[in-house]
């Protein structure tokens, strides 16, 4: 009798799991079956709006570059570009622009840039051709196609992809259903042209990328149901590089120093293999990323979670170039793997870049940004650098054409798809905060009611997150909450009260009645951490954030005949050359200090919010070369002495420095 019950009580648990599984949301576009049920859905885009030190960041966009672009780079951006029907530039950078002047606009509710955006969309949509394609097209119309010309370009698969990302965002603002009639339509023309045509037939880039297009074909199906795109999707599958065999064989730990792998392929084609298993229900699509950035980060990585590509991957000395395409292209791949898996560990990588990379490669108004960055920058300047593709010394400098202008189009992105990232709806029917930072939703959620949340914070510098229930009507449903997997000992308070929380996977549920007013705090306790690198280099953690030796800086502008404007190099004003000595690397060795008041916009030397107080000594052998630091000291067995006094030095949060050492030498290092 009781394995008769056992057998039953086994089988319901298994029935109950299983449809826990299918639980798929009941207010927002979400995966239809055969795709998998996924755990979260992204919200519309302006259901989330920033506070704080994010509102302030988009408020610089706003004004800077982003806001400003179609004048200040008006030979791509300005009203002859292709996608405005004109005889200029008809490839990428007018869609890379508009894919992150559209979410900031809807965002913000700002009218004017709202209009920018909207001609763009108008002119793709009023412009397709019958027989579906849409885009520029080619100068002539009659033309021997040679690949690389400008006529050629212009018919690559690649830029309607970017210009795809656009649409889907402006539907989910307007809902407007011309947009569904030309992802139709035009998705009925790959189908038919693309046996012919491969997604590399003009360039390599679409072949690379085609995950891109994936997502949005499964976005697309998730409405109409359309069984041709589940046809589609296994096209573009075959025709993109097969990213899951190259993260899994071995190719990215053998691909330095000579690699065939492209920085910026590298950071959208991780989510393919992802975008790909929602229809395949292959779990050998979920694995290979993991394996893949474990590559990565073995081989290329640094602490930053960043990796060496200038542009092609190159290693993980700290001194190599990394892409700023690379990071916007990164965390856009992690927005979208995010809420397929529901898994935590994306989550804690799409903030250790937004909240340490980012920040650090555009200036605070966002007028100028870096081609490259370095993890360890102890000079910006104007002169070659030990960079696979060195664009004639200008990759680091501040400026708008420096290095290569792709950036200067697609970095506009980064900051407007991270706050629409912050928060998801969930599979049962509730609300998730998987991301932090101070914000404010709307959602749907239970039977069909819109609930308004507030989170206040001072994250990613403190610890407490504040969330306050600001609806009116009293209404049943889950709350997600994500524990990053850096933090011990998370605690949850509601109304004062501390409460017990199980965490599954790393997200905790609270499933309760909310009223209005209820607060609900949550506190991430955040401890040093140490790793090592390069070299045997230290890097120094603390929360999702990285520190880096505090340098003060000289900023000059320079005028090059090269480029049409001013840029900036940025000189160190104080010693860069530090190691820690191996005794120091202990918790209790660092004093911690975080300010009581955090500017909104806390990217600077000056207004850093977190100092963390330590001892260093000089290394004098350790010099300058090419413009960067020299290799890294490496202490010999058993030890080597450092003929130097002990200094006090000061580290501060990575997003807010120039020129840094992120990854330290040790010194007086004994193997054990």
């Amino acid at each position: 009798m009781k394995r008769i019950i056992l057998i039953v009580a086994i089988f319901l648990l298994a029935r109950f799991n299983i449809n826990a599984q299918e639980l798929r949301n009941s207010h927002y576009v979400t995966n239809q079956k055969p795709l998998i049920a996924q755990p979260y859905t992204a919200l519309p885009l302006g259901a989330i709006k920033p506070q704080g030190m994010l509102l302030k960041m988009l408020e610089s966009q706003r004004d800077g570059l982003t806001g400003k672009l179609d004048s200040v780079y008006e030979v791509v951006c300005g009203d002859n570009n292709g996608w405005l029907g004109g005889t200029g530039d008809g490839w990428e950078r007018g869609p890379y622009w508009v894919d992150g002047l559209l979410p900031l606009a809807y965002i913000l509710n700002d009218q004017k840039l709202i209009a920018k955006a909207q001609k763009w969309v108008d002119w793709a949509i009023e412009n397709q051709q019958e027989n579906g394609y849409f885009g520029p097209m080619p100068l002539e119309e009659d033309y021997e196609i040679i690949k690389g010309t400008q006529q050629d370009m212009r018919e690559d698969w690649w830029p309607k992809m970017v210009m795809l990302k656009v649409l889907q965002q402006y539907y989910t603002a307007t809902n407007d259903e011309r947009v569904i009639n030309l992802m139709t339509r035009y998705f009925k023309y790959q189908l038919e042209t693309l046996p012919e045509k491969t997604l590399g037939f003009v360039t390599w880039w679409a072949e690379q990328r085609g995950g891109d297009n994936l997502q949005i074909v499964c976005w697309l199906y998730n409405i109409t149901g359309d069984k041709f795109l589940l046809e589609l999707g296994e096209l573009l599958h075959k025709q993109t590089i097969d990213w899951t065999t190259l993260f899994t064989d071995n190719s990215l730990r053998n691909t330095n120093p000579n690699s065939y792998v492209h920085c910026v392929n590298l950071a959208q084609g991780v989510k393919e293999p992802v975008i790909y298993y929602q229809q395949s229900k292959d779990k050998k699509y979920l694995n290979a990323v993991k394996e893949g950035l474990s590559a990565v980060k073995d081989v290329h990585g640094y602490v930053t979670g960043m990796y060496g590509g200038d542009e092609a991957m190159h290693g993980n000395d700290p001194t190599q170039g990394s892409e700023f395409c690379s990071a916007v292209e990164l965390m856009y791949s992690f927005e979208g793997i995010l809420p397929i898996t529901g898994d935590v560990y994306y989550a804690d990588y799409l903030e250790k870049i937004a909240y340490n990379v980012l920040p650090t490669q555009h200036t605070d108004d966002f007028m100028r940004r870096q081609y490259y960055q370095q993890t360890n920058q102890v000079m910006v300047t104007y002169e070659p650098r030990n960079f696979d593709c060195d664009y004639h010394g200008s990759a680091t400098l501040f400026g708008t054409t420096t290095g290569y202008p792709c950036c200067l189009a697609n970095m506009h992105q980064g900051w407007p798809k991270f706050v629409q990232n912050l928060w998801y709806a969930t599979a049962d029917n509730g609300l998730a905060a998987l991301v932090y930072g101070a914000s404010e939703v709307k959602a749907i959620v239970a039977d069909g009611t819109e609930v308004h949340f507030t989170e206040e914070t001072s994250y990613p510098f403190k610890e407490d997150i504040k969330f306050r229930y600001k609806t009116t009507e009293s209404v049943k449903f889950p709350l997600h909450l994500r524990i990053p997997e850096w933090c011990n000992n998370a605690t949850v308070k509601i109304n004062d009260k501390l409460i017990d929380i199980e965490q599954n996977k790393g997200i905790v549920v609270i499933d309760r009645k909310w009223k209005q007013n209820d607060v609900l705090e949550l506190t991430l306790p955040m401890e040093l951490r140490f790793s090592r690198w390069h070299e045997r280099s230290l890097g120094i953690e603390r929360g999702p954030l990285v520190y880096a030796l505090k340098i003060e800086e000289e900023w000059r502008s320079v005028k090059i005949d090269k480029y049409p404007d001013t840029y900036f190099e940025v000189f160190p004003k104080t010693p860069w050359n530090y190691g820690i000595q191996q005794r120091t690397i202990k918790p209790e060795k660092f004093e911690i200090f975080v300010a009581d008041s955090i500017s909104n916009n806390p990217w600077n030397l000056k207004n850093a919010p977190v100092k963390l107080k330590t001892t260093g000594k000089q290394i004098p052998f350790w010099k300058l070369y090419n413009g960067s630091h020299g290799k890294i000291p490496l202490s010999p067995h058993p030890y080597r002495k450092i003929d130097m006094p002990e200094e006090e030095i000061t580290l501060i949060p990575y997003g807010c420095t120039t020129l840094r050492i992120a990854q330290f030498p040790v010194i007086e290092h004994q193997l054990q």
